[in-house]
């Protein structure tokens, strides 16, 4: 089938960087004036590829610093940056769009307690010691809450979530398909008009229909020791097993606790320290589609004894087995280099 101008234009809308955009014209004359048809910026635009694009009429602002333009035709403007409400309804004024709007602090106390429907996600301070706050309602539309969002609500007694998932120790998890939660607050009884009842859990077996855990999501869940990742998920928030017992900067970083994991075979990578000082880890099976262990991953995972390493690891970071139980049967396989057990040398 020969793709027309209308089907390139569509695979272009998702090309990374203007460079892209200019090889395709280069190299099939035929779709030369791609860029001429866009009526809105596909990518973040600088003063030479502006020009590559004359007839936008509506400019996306993808980042805090992205370049804006305000020539030619251009009459509305999309910002996907986060904005708090306030800076919402300025633009909204004006007839432009915000994608990802945030409740602040500053926004509830203007606007009160009531979260609004535009709004995705809570600030970490936005009713940190509202002593007003008795009940709230959490609307589905929250993709995102902030670490200490409801700490020191003592007057809280009550919460209403539309997409409740699951209650354990001391964390409620909502939403789908990302997965976020928040801390139950200290006097909080009853959720969506029940007596709430906290669980210690072990094993935590996420759902299938999770696509991505969201910043924080596990943090302080201290009794987990084994979790299960299913395929559907492709992303793992920031922190978002901080402190399962002291993990730290990094995915696992420190969980004393975590015996063993399964990894999907979406994930396509282990970042730096991801497992490091994993004491109680005995074995993990990394699948084929980890093209890279990053910078000590595992080092002082004491207790691994059992680890694969497929041939799909192209990748190794500098100490990512140092002080790991398995490091002497590490040792042996030649594709791993010296500087991966350097300071265990």
């Amino acid at each position: 089938m020969r793709i027309g101008y209308n089907e390139i234009m569509i695979t272009s809308k998702y090309f990374n960087d203007i460079n892209d955009f200019i090889n395709l014209e280069i190299g099939i004359k035929r779709f030369q004036g791609n860029m001429e048809r866009f009526h809105f910026n596909p990518i973040p635009l600088n003063e030479h590829s502006r020009k590559l694009f004359p007839n936008i009429e509506t400019f996306h602002i993808y980042n805090y610093n992205d370049k804006t333009f305000k020539d030619g035709r251009i009459f509305k403007y999309v910002i996907w940056n986060t904005v708090d409400y306030s800076k919402y309804l300025q633009e909204k004024e004006q007839g432009n769009i915000c994608k990802n709007i945030e409740y602040t602090l500053c926004d509830r106390i203007k606007y009160g307690n009531t979260i609004p429907s535009e709004v995705k996600s809570l600030r970490h301070d936005c009713f940190y010691k509202c002593s007003s706050l008795t009940t709230i309602n959490i609307p589905s539309s929250i993709i995102k809450i902030g670490h200490w969002c409801f700490k020191e609500c003592y007057s809280l007694t009550s919460i209403s979530i539309d997409n409740l998932q699951f209650i354990i120790e001391g964390r409620i998890f909502m939403n789908e398909p990302v997965l976020i939660s928040c801390e139950i607050p200290y006097n909080l009884q009853t959720i969506n008009g029940k007596n709430i009842e906290k669980k210690d859990i072990n094993e935590f077996i996420i759902p299938s229909s999770i696509t991505k855990l969201g910043d924080w999501c596990f943090c302080y869940c201290y009794s987990l020791t084994s979790i299960i990742i299913p395929s559907s998920v492709i992303k793992l928030g920031y922190r978002c097993f901080f402190y399962m017992f002291k993990i730290g900067n990094e995915c696992f970083y420190d969980c004393k606790s975590l015996t063993s994991i399964n990894i999907p075979s979406s994930i396509k990578s282990f970042g730096r320290g991801c497992f490091y000082g994993c004491y109680s880890l005995k074995s993990i099976n990394i699948p084929s589609s980890i093209s890279k262990i990053g910078n000590y991953c595992f080092e002082s995972c004491k207790s691994l004894i059992s680890i694969n390493i497929p041939s799909s690891i192209t990748a190794f970071g500098d100490v990512c087995f140092c002080e790991c139980g398995c490091v002497e049967e590490l040792k042996k396989n030649e594709r791993i280099p010296r500087n991966c057990f350097d300071e265990c040398c």
